[in-house]
């Protein structure tokens, strides 16, 4: 028989590409689209996210893709509600995935995971900064950064480049800022040994009086505000304002203050107002702007927080995924678009973006500092 040259006698069948199969809950209420049925205001834009997120999702896949990667990529309408979140927790094809990402709400990851409790599976909370003590799963992995985390990060900022020998902390009396609090005073005593003090100011009707005999005129008296209360924030800021003519201010504020748009900059920016955000965009830094046109000419559409997100989360997951030996999954380190990620591991809660960056009002806008 002739021999080809070259050719061997037993050919060996090329390797197959490994696929890692991915599974993205989102609530894109497909029901309200039946007839006789329609979208209300809440779950219009709880379907507007859900697209946004997926195609920046889908961007990203399509990125990888284009490196040799392969992904099996399977959608599924959570709703937004806890039974079909629960419903879902129990379908084969999602229990078979190599990651589930969503649902995207905190009840509806808890009733997800009631029906799917395996720890060794990685259940991805997307978009929400929930305390994951609140879901306690050691199989969740929460990418957008708690609160907890964002005062942690003010306390290692004003310990390092502003090493303050007291700090006041003005609170309006509800007890949801103790969320902010604890987490920020425990941060304090720890990195300053305990040589820092802390000064607690219920603040009445913005009178801050009681606090001068207490404020230096040459160093920077560093003040931490984390209420979001509209009507507190105005009257107390007013105060501040009029302690800032004598007294050198430093004011750190609530991540929520990036959204208010009654907060006005040349106000923030003579408090030398800081904030901490894991999702503030800048839209003249280059790769948004790159980002962007790819976007818009994909989509025919503008770009929006979550379709970053969702590109963000995107490129980390399908790396980490089709990277990984399949055994097991823990998120790597990820410099973002919008965020980084810097995962810690904490018993009965699973994966946690640790990770805020710290922006600054200069020349009445945000500029990051850190």
């Amino acid at each position: 028989a002739p021999v080809i040259k070259n050719q061997p006698l037993n050919p060996v069948k090329p390797a197959e590409k490994k696929v890692s199969n991915i599974a993205l809950l989102l609530p894109f209420g497909l029901d309200h689209l039946r007839a006789g049925s329609s979208y209300t205001t809440v779950t219009l834009k709880e379907a507007d996210i859900s697209l946004d997120y997926y195609r920046g999702f889908k961007l990203a896949l399509d990125s990888l893709t284009g490196q040799g990667y392969n992904y099996k990529l399977q959608v599924f309408d959570s709703k937004g509600e806890k039974a079909q979140a629960h419903s879902l927790g129990l379908n084969p094809a999602i229990r078979n995935s190599d990651v589930i990402i969503g649902p995207v709400f905190p009840d509806d990851v808890k009733a997800f995971i009631a029906a799917y409790p395996n720890s060794k599976q990685p259940v991805v909370s997307p978009l929400s900064p929930a305390a994951p003590a609140t879901i306690k799963s050691s199989s969740l992995v929460t990418m957008t950064t708690p609160l907890e985390y964002h005062a942690i990060s003010a306390a290692r900022y004003i310990y390092s480049r502003i090493k303050p020998k007291k700090i006041f902390i003005l609170k309006s009396g509800y007890s949801d800022e103790n969320d902010y609090i604890i987490p920020f005073r425990n941060a304090i005593d720890s990195l300053g040994n305990k040589h820092i003090q802390v000064v607690y100011l219920t603040v009445i009707h913005g009178q801050l009086g009681s606090l001068i005999p207490q404020l230096s005129q040459t160093d920077q008296n560093v003040f931490v505000m984390p209420a979001t209360n509209q009507h507190f924030l105005t009257v107390t800021m007013r105060g501040l304002d009029s302690l800032a003519a004598n007294y050198p201010v430093t004011l750190f504020g609530h991540p929520n203050w990036v959204n208010f748009t009654y907060l006005k900059a040349d106000l923030l920016q003579r408090l030398n107002t800081h904030i901490t955000s894991s999702d503030h965009i800048n839209f003249k830094d280059g790769n948004i702007m790159a980002f962007s046109r790819i976007y818009r000419d994909a989509y025919k559409a503008e770009l929006t927080l979550y379709a970053i997100k969702g590109f963000e989360e995107g490129m980390m997951l399908g790396k980490q995924l089709a990277d990984g030996d399949g055994k097991s999954f823990s998120p790597a380190n990820f410099d973002g678009l919008l965020n980084d990620y810097r995962f810690q591991k904490k018993v009965g809660q699973g994966w946690i973006n640790t990770h805020a960056n710290i922006y600054k009002y200069t020349n009445f806008e945000l500029k990051k500092v850190e």
